[in-house]
């Protein structure tokens, strides 16, 4: 099983859009990646370590598939197209992680 996992940071100028990211960016993952998307979670983050503490990532969201086959063969084909929606939410770069999930 591989892992996507996206990390919104939380900076000082962030702009981040939580309503468009689920309402409209989430379905045009669902949409583009069809079936070789397995499953998504999406975390909001509340706070650091402690509650007087920011949470460093604004966001967080995982997404999983098959094999880096599955992953590559979904993702890289409408990779341009699903970044160039990222200005409709955030400001921020993500920090990006591909892991194999065990």
């Amino acid at each position: 099983m591989i892992k996507l996992t996206v990390l919104y940071p939380n900076v000082a100028d962030l702009k981040f859009d939580k309503d468009y990211y689920i309402e409209k960016h989430g379905p045009l993952l669902t949409d583009l990646l069809g079936d070789a998307l397995k499953s998504v979670d999406v975390n909001m983050g509340l706070s650091g370590v402690s509650p007087d503490q920011p949470a460093p990532y604004v966001v967080i969201t995982n997404l999983t598939f098959d094999s880096l086959e599955s992953f590559q063969g979904s993702f890289g084909v409408h990779a341009e197209k699903i970044l160039a929606d990222l200005p409709n939410f955030t400001n921020v770069q993500p920090v990006v992680q591909i892991s194999e999930a065990v």
